[in-house]
């Protein structure tokens, strides 16, 4: 059932580029369509599987002569995943009902990268993964260059060289790993049973690493998010930050870590209290969360302020990942849906609700507006979304990051101070943003009074408010029942970590 996730959307990729020109609504409501269908298939799925192990989904010969196989399969971490996938999909669609510009192949582009995606998450072979993560990179570009706006191109070039990069990394180390196996196979639990030796795991597994991190927007890698979410549209900045980076961050789990286990062993020496692998890329994964939250608050541009805190998220996610225990990593996982849910429902709210109708970024020029007047359903829609993304209790953020900080004592004490710090400045630049955002008491200026923003602002549109309720209600279910998603992930990281990571 998973599979047809991927062929839903690839197939509905290609009705959209063959429709003709001109048929806008038709265009968009069969993006929506394929949409929502790939979301059921995903709760099916989902619903089905709670709680199971790892599930064959497809197995079949590829290219024989090399090992290849068309493995399609599915634990709790591949259905959380796919549903955050699902859930980011409609809304996506949702929030570009606006789009008139070549409609039909905005939807062609958006559905290609939705598959993509699926594809890279329920992919257990190396090169079928990779295909997948490759196919995901090249209409992220298009849709930035298209329909993006400030500085598009040097976005959309920036994140293309990136991703190119950071694949050619991968791409190295998988194949050396296949070389090194003997076993014929490039099948990731083949290959996660070859015994590497320790010497070749210390090179590969930050080879690989870092090739994944680098999507995923590991500091100092990261430059090339906040200028790709600000350049994108509404929609693609929603996948982008929602979907996009958490295939990094899923790579450095599923490949290297699972293949690579010994790559985070110490080596034996240390250097300013640094030994391994996994201290280089926990304090990597703090410097991020401190220095995302840091630039976040010094924005003048509400959608870089939005860009910065999802490096700052991100950061969490690494973190949980190299404390290597059963709640951090958890923490990790569920981080990544609740970032995937918030960060795409803040650049929804910033990039559609916010910038379409004031046609300005500005936090200056937004203090004239009393937007939590003029905009209220906006003002107060990133109010909510401001909080749980700052980990108010009752919604996702707050379970995920207590995870990964329980984690990170449970690995080293030290590690807390510094997420601490990073969640103390996560509130200042969410309040900062708010107050000159939306409930700023600054007197509008005479250009504005007589110019376009004196003008009633448009009135909020029912897929608007359709996409706010589905990622805002999602977040709060699994705020408030967590289990819903932690019955899934933990017996999966169980058996990860059973399996050689530690």
């Amino acid at each position: 059932m998973l599979a047809w996730t991927i062929y839903l959307s690839f197939a509905g990729a290609l009705a959209e580029a063959l429709l003709p020109k001109g048929k806008a609504a038709l265009a968009r409501w069969l993006a929506l369509a394929v949409a929502v269908a790939g979301l059921v298939l995903a709760v099916i799925a989902f619903a089905t599987g709670f709680g199971r192990g790892l599930n064959v989904i497809v197995d079949v010969p590829w290219v024989p002569s090399m090992g290849v196989q068309y493995m399609l399969a599915a634990d709790g971490i591949s259905r959380v995943l796919v549903l955050l996938t699902g859930l980011a999909a409609v809304a996506g669609v949702l929030f570009s009902w606006n789009i008139d510009h070549r409609t039909n192949e905005f939807f062609a582009f958006f559905l290609a990268l939705i598959g993509g995606v699926f594809g890279v998450f329920l992919s257990f072979d190396f090169f079928l993964l990779f295909v997948f993560y490759e196919i995901a990179i090249v209409p992220k570009y298009f849709l930035i260059a298209i329909w993006g706006s400030t500085r598009r191109e040097y976005g959309a070039m920036k994140l293309a060289i990136y991703s190119f990069v950071g694949s050619a990394m991968v791409l190295i180390g998988l194949l050396a790993a296949y070389t090194m196996s003997g076993s014929h196979s490039t099948g990731l639990i083949q290959l996660a049973h070859a015994h590497y030796p320790v010497s070749f795991q210390m090179w590969c597994f930050p080879l690989v690493f870092i090739g994944f991190a680098i999507l995923a927007g590991m500091w100092p890698f990261h430059t090339w998010a906040p200028t790709g979410h600000v350049a994108a549209p509404t929609a693609a900045s929603m996948m982008l930050a929602g979907v996009v980076m958490k295939l990094g961050a899923y790579g450095c789990l599923r490949v290297a870590m699972y293949l690579f286990p010994k790559g985070l062993d110490p080596w034996g020496f240390s250097f300013l209290g640094i030994g391994s692998w996994r201290d280089v890329f926990a304090i990597l994964a703090l410097i991020a969360i401190v220095y995302g939250a840091l630039v976040a608050l010094v924005q003048s541009d509400f959608k870089f302020v939005i860009g910065y805190s999802s490096v700052s998220h991100m950061g969490f996610v690494l973190l949980g990942l190299m404390t290597l225990n059963q709640i951090g990593m958890t923490g990790a996982v569920m981080q990544m849906f609740s970032h995937g849910i918030l960060a795409g429902l803040l650049f929804a709210i910033v990039g559609r609700i916010v910038y379409e109708r004031t046609h300005t970024r500005q936090l200056a020029d937004l203090e004239g507006m009393h937007l939590s007047k003029t905009l209220p359903f906006g003002a107060w829609a990133f109010v909510i979304a401001g909080m749980a993304a700052m980990g108010l209790p009752g919604f996702s953020g707050f379970v995920s990051e207590l995870q990964v900080v329980v984690g990170a004592w449970q690995t080293d004490p030290w590690w807390t101070i510094a997420v601490g710090v990073g969640i103390v400045i996560a509130i200042a630049y969410t309040w900062r943003a708010m107050q000159r955002a939306f409930f700023s008491d600054k007197s509008p200026s005479m250009h504005e009074l007589a110019g376009e923003h004196g003008h009633k602002l448009a009135p909020i549109t029912w897929p608007e408010v359709t996409g706010f309720t589905l990622l805002a209600g999602a977040s709060l279910v699994v705020g408030l029942y967590p289990k819903i998603l932690l019955g899934a992930i933990e017996p999966a990281i169980r058996t990860m970590i059973a399996g050689g990571i530690r």
